[in-house]
């Protein structure tokens, strides 16, 4: 398999010949998975010939690591812009939704030449947008992406532990660490979780409607957009 080159990308991707004036922005996801809290999306347009030693998929770096590179992404990045899908209308309107309205909303906030998301998406904007499966780790924009959310969203489902201290989200992050599932089962979900994907991937007899949901400490969700 031929290595992958982000100028051959470009080039051939966006039908460009010099692909240094091309403003390329990465944008990925982070959450999509969880048991709790928003849906994160960022996007980045880096400068030409951008490098860092920790630029990566964020997937790859320890929480230090997300941290220092993050800090320098958001000073010397061109343009960066981070958007949340709340609890509520993930559970309105679905994952599925969320994922793709993530994106057409950062398209909006980023002006760029072109776009690149990470994963297999069909996203219904006017620019030029493309989804590459593993950009995360082939297009450094995408890496910045994924770097920045991730750093965004940990941030914000620390916060929220401290209100709901017994599901461990400072620990398990929204997602379904055992103790997190565990937590679950004892207290009930709370008003931060997202309680259709909840029903269908923990498969337990819960009613989310009833007698459980009873049991909720009312503590209202934060950082929420």
């Amino acid at each position: 398999m031929p290595r992958f080159r982000v100028p051959d990308y470009i080039r051939t991707t966006f039908a460009v010949s010099d692909w240094r004036a091309f403003r390329l922005c990465g944008m990925d996801e982070v959450g999509r998975g969880a048991y709790a809290g928003p849906l994160v999306a960022a996007a980045v347009v880096l400068p030409q010939r951008f490098r860092h030693p920790l630029l990566r998929d964020s997937k790859l770096l320890t929480a230090k690591q997300r941290e220092l590179v993050g800090a320098v992404l958001r000073e010397r990045a061109v343009a960066w812009a981070v958007a949340e899908v709340s609890v509520e209308e993930i559970n309105a309107r679905g994952l599925g939704w969320a994922n793709v309205d993530i994106f057409r909303r950062l398209v909006e906030a980023v002006d760029a030449d072109g776009y690149c998301c990470d994963g297999n998406l069909r996203i219904p904007v006017s620019r030029p947008l493309h989804s590459l499966v593993a950009g995360d780790r082939k297009v450094p924009a995408v890496s910045a992406a994924s770097i920045i959310a991730k750093v965004h969203r940990d941030a914000l489902m620390t916060r929220m532990h401290d209100e709901a201290p017994h599901y461990n989200w400072a620990s398990n992050k929204g997602y379904g660490a055992p103790e997190h599932r565990a937590a679950i089962r004892e207290y009930g979900p709370h008003p931060a979780h997202r309680r259709v994907f909840l029903a269908s991937v923990l498969q337990t007899e819960l009613d989310l409607t009833g007698t459980v949901a009873q049991r909720v400490v009312a503590i209202p969700v934060v950082g929420a957009g």
